[in-house]
């Protein structure tokens, strides 16, 4: 099924003891939010938008806490994002070797292909 034969889903509110808002995230894939969870806010001239303090402590959001944004149509997502932990990041580095150890790419292909990006001959 192409793109343009898609069925858009529209956006809902329904009841069922609380109020919640269906918003629609990819086609047919939906992200419920309960009122509770919904706040406005406006963008001021330079473009800064604020969290509201609820969201910002649901969510334990810092100061210097990092997003994505990603904007399509009328919908903006924030998505924070955080780097990896050291374990993560042992693991992740553990993962790349093993790969590089199957696909045959030794230590020296790497240095040469650091080189060759940075404009210097490998």
């Amino acid at each position: 099924m192409g793109f343009a034969s898609r069925k858009r889903p529209s956006k809902r509110l329904i009841f069922s003891g609380r109020y919640h808002i269906f918003l629609p995230v990819r086609f047919n894939k939906f992200m419920e939010v309960k009122m509770a969870d919904v706040s406005t806010t406006k963008m001021s001239s330079k473009g800064q938008v604020v969290i509201p303090e609820n969201i910002r402590k649901k969510l334990n959001l810092k100061v210097g806490s990092q997003f994505v944004v990603i904007g399509e149509k009328d919908v903006v997502i924030l998505k924070n994002i955080s780097p990896p932990s050291l374990n993560e990041f042992d693991d992740l580095i553990a993962e790349a070797r093993e790969k590089g150890k199957q696909a045959g790419i030794k230590k020296s292909d790497i240095k040469n292909a650091i080189l060759k990006v940075r404009g210097r001959k490998g």
